[in-house]
């Protein structure tokens, strides 16, 4: 923690280079800082009374004050928090109350981990244990560890950064804003440098994972589903910091699956999605099995699967022609050529 002695005695040039949100605290608190070079103390000073009462604070205070801005704001940021390397699994129950099989999953950065089975066996209530950081305290008494340690109750409450992003199945926007102009305020309110080149990475990445383009003058209210969710999974996997994404169903989103996954990876999230795609599936470095509320197996994903999963890829490219000639009023043929290559390959 910052001390107030260390304010008081520093520059306001060196406050605001090492605290660049610090700027606008001191335009809202109608201090003059005008000779940047001066200390906070050599400030407050030269006040003269007038001054005084519109700063209202007297040193003491004012030091006070902008300790706990910087606080709050390193704490929004994230910037006092550590790198979640590791999220650990601990066993719990199923429905029966019978323990699950298995002790610990340990799941790395970087990672997939595709969580599968029927529909109602438990998938997102294992993705709500995770996020809640569960200790024992869900229905499930599942255990949530982060890097071998017992994550802080702040993860559960904070309403800066949070360990987990969550992008589920149906996504609406609310607010009447164009595209660009939902994104520079996502990046304005994360004080990010280059803002405008982070801002373009992030519409220009949506638009490759969506199945239609918009622009960047588009309403957010008026994109579709697949557009929506495009959107959010590049501006989540760029712009958040939050270390961890939790995903359900996202085979439904209308949106190019594997692209969207690739980009989560590439900035070292640790991603778990709930699935029933296989080719989602064997994307997955594991996929753990739900049945009964509880996990009944983790398994690795071998190279045999992988080489399975690029004949999927290819049936599944042949099925996204043939809605796409729908969709533009094309007549349909018949696969037979195709399926036959998948057959030989």
């Amino acid at each position: 923690m910052i001390s107030k002695d260390k304010l008081k005695n520093s520059s306001i040039k060196e406050i605001i280079e090492e605290y660049p949100y610090t700027e606008s605290f001191f335009e809202d608190q109608k201090l003059a800082v005008d000779d940047q070079e001066k200390t906070l103390k050599e400030i407050f000073s030269e006040l003269t009374i007038e001054e005084m009462e519109d700063v209202v604070f007297d040193l003491d205070q004012f030091a006070e004050s902008l300790s706990s801005h910087i606080r709050n704001m390193q704490e929004f940021l994230g910037e006092n928090d550590s790198i979640v390397a590791k999220l650990s699994i601990l066993a719990g129950n199923n429905k029966d109350g019978e323990k699950e099989n298995y002790e610990k999953l340990d799941i790395h950065s970087g990672e997939i981990i595709s969580i599968v089975g029927p529909t109602g066996s438990g998938k997102s209530r294992l993705l709500a244990d995770i996020e809640w950081t569960a200790q024992g305290d869900t229905p499930t008494e599942r255990q949530i560890l982060i890097n071998d340690e017992v994550p802080d109750k702040k993860w559960r409450f904070t309403g800066g950064k949070k360990l987990v992003a969550q992008l589920s199945q149906n996504m609406n926007f609310v607010m009447d804003l164009s595209v660009i102009e939902f994104l520079n305020l996502h990046a304005e309110s994360r004080l990010i440098d280059n803002q405008a080149d982070v801002v373009e990475r992030i519409f220009r990445e949506a638009n490759q994972l969506a199945g239609e383009q918009f622009g960047r003058e588009a309403q957010i209210t008026s994109l579709s589903g697949g557009q929506s969710r495009a959107l959010m999974i590049a501006d989540t996997a760029i712009l958040s910091s939050s270390p961890i994404i939790l995903i359900d169903e996202i085979e439904n989103a209308g949106i190019d699956r594997e692209k969207a996954l690739e980009l989560l990876v590439g900035e070292e999230k640790i991603v778990l999605m709930a699935t029933h795609d296989p080719i989602l599936a064997l994307m997955g470095d594991k996929r753990i099995i739900i049945n009964n509320g509880g996990i009944k197996d983790i398994i690795d994903t071998t190279a045999e699967e992988k080489e399975l999963m690029q004949e999927l890829k290819v049936l599944d490219k042949v099925l996204t022609d043939l809605r796409d000639d729908l969709r533009y009023g094309k007549n349909l043929s018949r696969i037979s050529e195709e399926l036959a290559e998948i057959k030989s390959a």
